[in-house]
């Protein structure tokens, strides 16, 4: 039975450790990260590079402006066949679901692809942008993001566009 009280310590411990996580928002400085899920093989490919080029050329137009480094990451949600499959896409919701530093995912160009990222990123509170190009989804994020002054850019992102 003593291992019962260790057990409920150490997840007490745990809790205590997550609440103070975030507390303090983006720092000065801070890199904050938009996922960006499109097929990048196959069929659907041109598609997806521009989607992921758009956003890196707008996010690189507005470096050294603000307070923040905003960095693009392409995931490819292609399978073998080259068109999305719903294991990629949700292996890539839950990749930027797990990165602390997300403040935005732009989710796959196919509407029922985005249907399957929605909930995972929803449930982590990341908003998600989807049936838009690259540059739009980019200026709104580093709109909010400009106006946002809590200590929660992921948050703001949310609330503003989720």
């Amino acid at each position: 039975m003593p291992r019962l009280p260790v057990i409920a310590i150490v997840c007490a411990l745990g809790a205590l450790l997550l609440l103070g996580c975030g507390e303090e928002g983006a720092e000065e400085g801070a890199t904050l990260t938009v996922y960006v899920s499109a097929p990048l093989r196959g069929t659907e490919a041109e598609g997806g590079r521009l989607l992921c080029d758009e956003a890196r050329e707008q996010a690189a137009q507005g470096e050294g402006k603000d307070d923040f480094e905003l960095r693009i990451v392409c995931l490819d949600a292609s399978g073998p066949d080259g068109r999305w499959t719903l294991a990629k896409v949700g292996s890539n919701a839950r990749r930027a679901a797990e990165d602390s530093t997300t403040v935005a995912y732009v989710g796959e160009p196919d509407p029922a692809a985005r249907r399957q990222s929605r909930p995972i990123v929803d449930a982590a509170e990341i908003a998600e942008l989807g049936g838009t190009n690259g540059r739009e989804a980019i200026a709104r994020v580093v709109a909010v993001l400009r106006e946002d002054d809590s200590s929660d850019p992921r948050a703001a992102v949310f609330d503003a566009l989720g």
